[in-house]
């Protein structure tokens, strides 16, 4: 069995829809998926309908976006039961909404202070379905200065080192993982090499029941040190390709590029219990 347990939709700043992510997963040779929007895990029960369709199994999951000495970490949530839907949960989602919209209408009184570029917030609307990301300014910006590819305008435009950098409206580490823990979800951290060095050490000492060892943009040391670091701290290792379905994304991987398998997987799925894929 194969299992890619970190992956994004339209739901939030990925390319393909969810039934399309499925149809994906099935040319991939995929037998188990984790959908992972930013900040939001909605849709459960269509979900589990069009697992049902495809014959790939599936796990509700999200990524919250939460901040360590200001610095973004990424924490993934696997949910054991239907915690995703409680009222709290759902606020939660609203929050981060309200958020992001904030912060996109920011962007573009920046883009246009600093680099002379326009863009309307009805064109975010046109290039997303649910939450607005920076990947969809990127895709706003190269559709009206196509001279730009979507990584150059990261690097250039939107990173986080540029001028019209807005930072995000999220929770702290410590207030992710006890929102993740109080509705009965597995804590993993995500990508653990995109960490910045100042806070890499400090941010492996917080409580997490996993790590997501295995990714798309690991050299193979990175992925034996964190798995041998999981070993030693009783966590559980995933994988994830981290994809989001953006034709020439150097920042992610494709769908199934990089697989949890044998005993990490059986491991994972223990812990996931009562749920079950």
């Amino acid at each position: 069995m194969r299992a890619d347990l970190h992956m994004h939709t339209t739901e939030s700043d990925g390319r393909l829809s969810r039934e399309e992510l499925f149809q994906e997963a099935v040319e991939k040779n995929l037998d188990l998926i984790s959908i992972t929007d930013h900040d939001t895990c909605k849709h459960v029960l269509d979900n589990q309908r069009l697992a049902k369709k495809y014959g790939i199994k599936y796990i509700p999951g999200i990524e919250l976006s939460t901040l360590y000495n200001n610095k973004n970490v990424h924490v993934l949530g696997y949910f054991r039961d239907d915690g995703y839907q409680s009222d709290e949960m759902l606020s939660y989602y609203r929050y981060i909404k309200e958020g992001r919209e904030n912060r996109a209408k920011t962007f573009i009184r920046n883009l246009k202070k600093y680099y002379h570029i326009t863009i309307t917030y009805q064109d975010l609307l046109d290039v997303s379905d649910g939450i607005i990301a920076r990947p969809h300014i990127a895709k706003a910006i190269v559709k009206h200065y196509p001279q730009y590819t979507h990584n150059e305008v990261f690097e250039r435009f939107i990173g986080d080192n540029a001028k019209a950098y807005v930072p995000s409206t999220e929770l702290s580490l410590k207030e992710g993982i006890a929102l993740l823990k109080k509705h009965n979800a597995l804590i993993v951290l995500a990508h653990p090499k995109l960490l910045k060095p100042a806070i890499h050490d400090e941010v492996l000492q917080f409580p997490f029941d996993g790590i997501e060892a295995i990714y798309g943009l690991n050299n193979p040391s990175e992925s034996t040190f964190y798995r041998e670091l999981a070993k030693k701290k009783g966590w559980l290792v995933t994988a994830g390709s981290d994809y989001h379905g953006i034709p020439n994304d150097q920042s992610h991987k494709e769908l199934g590029f990089v697989t949890l398998e044998g005993e990490e997987l059986q491991t994972f799925l223990e812990a996931i219990k009562p749920y079950t894929p």
